[in-house]
């Protein structure tokens, strides 16, 4: 299964004894699971960054669901806990609250959402900030017209506002640039440089007051998209944890990269 060809790989680039490792087996179990990535051409890194998610923490939770505390089987408590937890949503998972309020009645409804992938908007042409995109994204929505809301209290369809907010930080959150908007009724492309931070992402302005981890992150890796919408391709930037410093994977080529290397304007996924 793509999990046990999963931990292969890892095992296989851990071990030190190759410059570089295929993920060939991965590739072709995963892609008997999935096969829309079977195939030889372009697909986009977030949509199998969350299949594989997906499909990991599926494994895992299967595996937690036969096997309880002391190694015994308790498959009657597990399936009356439903947790649905697993190593993937400890890392991955996080927690939004939309906060939905009436234009007329000003009654306020909260509906939460998890998440494992962030997609924010890029709101200029030629350079932002990531707090550029993650104001964008917090920014309170209006609901109007065919996005009206129903109002319960008032019972009928009712302007309304927005508002997302986080609940629940992951300890690795993942943003999606999003890079690939329509325009004039085409789908192209946006080449704005997004300048990201390497360390001190403050979250907790866009946090509830409740909020009582350290909001604080660290860039520990970055997936690039170079090319158009139609063709392209992808590297990899990844911090070592032990030593800090940066190391570029280009497909065969693995090679250390200075820091100031590691701000580009084809960044497509950001790991904090």
């Amino acid at each position: 299964e793509s999990a046990t060809a999963f931990g292969c790989l890892i095992s296989d680039m851990w071990l030190g004894e190759f410059d570089y490792v295929s993920p060939e087996a991965f590739h072709s179990v995963f892609g008997k699971q999935y096969p829309t990535f079977s195939r030889r051409t372009q697909h986009d890194a977030q949509e199998f960054l969350i299949c594989v998610l997906d499909e990991l923490h599926q494994a895992f939770k299967q595996v937690r669901a036969h096997w309880g505390p002391g190694g015994h089987r308790s498959g009657a408590e597990a399936s009356r806990s439903g947790s649905g937890t697993s190593i993937i949503t400890e890392l991955f998972e996080g927690q939004l609250s939309y906060s939905i309020t009436c234009l007329k009645c000003k009654s306020i409804t909260d509906r939460p959402e998890s998440f494992t992938v962030l997609s924010l908007p890029i709101p200029s042409g030629r350079m932002c900030s990531l707090q550029d995109c993650l104001e964008c994204f917090f920014q309170p929505d209006m609901l109007t017209r065919n996005n009206q809301i129903h109002c319960y209290w008032c019972g009928t369809n009712q302007d309304a506002t927005v508002k997302a907010t986080i609940t629940k930080a992951p300890q690795i959150i993942i943003f999606h640039l999003k890079r690939f908007a329509w325009q004039d009724k085409h789908r192209r492309k946006l080449s704005t440089t997004v300048c990201y931070p390497f360390s001190n992402l403050d979250l907790s302005p866009y946090s509830t007051t409740l909020f009582y981890r350290n909001a604080e992150y660290t860039l520990c890796a970055v997936v690039n998209h170079a090319g158009d919408i139609d063709y392209g391709h992808y590297t990899a930037f990844c911090k070592h944890s032990a030593t800090k410093h940066w190391y570029s994977f280009d497909d065969a080529q693995v090679t250390k990269i200075p820091d100031s290397a590691v701000q580009t304007d084809t960044a497509y996924l950001l790991f904090y």
